[in-house]
């Protein structure tokens, strides 16, 4: 039996339908039938079902984007950097494996020689660096709190995408904004981050932090190219002229660009497909919504 927290959200909702079609049995715990965020509630519940594994798919990002985090900081410091530790405590009493969805958006630009961050990286992106927005220095701390905590994987998210219109999904984020801004991104497809992630407890990889993206990087550009090329969207894109017009005209709080590095992913068996590839087959299967 597998635990799911977080399950009515959209990655949450990818783990539902993944484990769903795996026939693997869950049980997705809605707040509003048990309060999972009560440590000792939740030690108690672990202790007495003992699950399997408990995959925490919760957490606090904000809507419509990140800038309204910088107006509900206490939901998100709570969200992001307590309930994490809360769940480590109770899930480390239980002697219960788990998985913890983070995000790569601790980090900024890319290493000194251009390549993608690794998991022992540094974040440069947080708190500690006073250059980031409050939900990548939650992000950074949720981390900073599981550091050491015995039998968990770290799985690091980045602007998640598919093939299905969603106001959460990337693509349908870049068609709908007025003004794009150019930047330069590894991004992951969310079906494949939900069965990535889920594969390494299936496989018993070893626990610890995992950069689950789509290998290799892409462009703002390259996306709006792919959208007129496959014929979902012919409009005419236009862009800011560099990020401070677009930090001036168009948000709150600075924004994580960057590229990350999945080569220990790979190396414990688990591939994504190439990052174009997979742009490019969401968009030639894309499903408008209802």
């Amino acid at each position: 039996m597998i635990f799911l927290l977080g399950g009515s959200g959209y990655v949450g909702n990818a783990y539902q339908a993944l484990l769903q079609r795996k026939g693997v049995p869950f049980r997705n715990l809605r707040r509003a039938e048990f309060d999972y965020t009560d440590e000792a509630a939740l030690t108690a519940l672990l202790r007495a079902e003992q699950p399997d594994f408990l995959i925490n798919a919760a957490g606090y990002t904000g809507k419509p984007n990140v800038d309204a985090c910088e107006l509900h900081k206490d939901e998100c410091l709570f969200g992001n950097a307590v309930l994490p530790g809360r769940i480590a405590r109770a899930c480390a009493a239980a002697g219960v494996p788990w998985g913890h969805v983070s995000s790569g958006c601790i980090y900024t630009g890319a290493r000194p020689d251009g390549s993608g961050f690794r998991e022992t990286d540094v974040p440069n992106f947080s708190f500690r660096t006073d250059n980031c927005s409050f939900y990548s220095g939650t992000k950074a701390l949720g981390e900073e709190v599981l550091a050491g905590q015995p039998d968990v994987y770290v799985w690091r998210l980045r602007i998640p995408f598919n093939e299905v219109d969603h106001p959460r999904n990337y693509l349908t984020k870049i068609m709908r904004y007025d003004t794009l801004l150019e930047a330069t991104n590894s991004i992951c497809q969310l079906d494949e981050f939900a069965a990535a992630s889920f594969a390494c407890w299936e496989r018993r990889v070893p626990f610890g932090t995992y950069n689950v993206t789509n290998p290799g990087h892409i462009t703002t550009r390259e996306i709006v190219e792919l959208v007129r090329r496959t014929g979902v969207l012919d409009k005419p894109f236009r862009f800011f002229r560099d990020e401070a017009e677009f930090m001036t005209r168009a948000a709150k709080t600075p924004r994580s660009n960057c590229v990350m590095d999945c080569s220990k992913l790979l190396a414990a068996g688990i591939a994504l497909t190439e990052v174009h590839a997979a742009i490019e087959q969401a968009l030639r299967h894309w499903r408008r919504a209802a």
